[in-house]
């Protein structure tokens, strides 16, 4: 497996050992991570702090993302696609897009492109997290 998803599984895991759902994110620029983060929606109380958007939060000011590559345990969502699309994040490598299909079609319409890697480690972690938390979940993805 990438050592980078291996990255970002780590980040979800540590989401999970908070009390969070269980996504993560690394942004990198070569061999180089140079942001990482975990959804901490439940953590801060935040509804907008999913994985992706908390990642880049945690990278900072790096001028151009034109070089870049974000990684996450799952297909992105609307909201973090958009920040994927503002910024000029030229690819997007998720873990999966079983148990969420994100905005797959979104990324690649604005010329993203767009890895899943269908890896069962992201699976089992999103399924059992859902099946623990249905109500959670849908409030993450904004379905309550």
């Amino acid at each position: 497996m990438d050592r980078f998803m291996q990255e970002a599984i780590a980040e979800a895991k540590k989401g999970l050992a908070e009390g969070g759902i269980p996504i993560g994110s690394v942004l990198v620029r070569g061999e180089t991570i140079i942001g990482r983060g975990h959804n901490r929606r439940v953590q801060d109380g935040d509804p907008v702090l999913h994985a992706e958007i908390d990642c880049l939060r945690n990278a900072g000011r790096v001028g151009t993302y034109r070089d870049t590559v974000l990684y996450s345990t799952l297909m992105p969502c609307y909201l973090c696609s958009g920040a994927v699309v503002q910024f000029g994040i030229p690819k997007v490598v998720a873990g999966e897009a079983h148990n969420f299909c994100g905005a797959r079609d979104f990324l690649r319409e604005h010329g993203v492109e767009v890895i899943d890697l269908n890896l069962t480690e992201c699976i089992t972690m999103m399924q059992e997290c859902i099946a623990a938390n249905p109500r959670l979940w849908n409030e993450d993805i904004g379905e309550l």
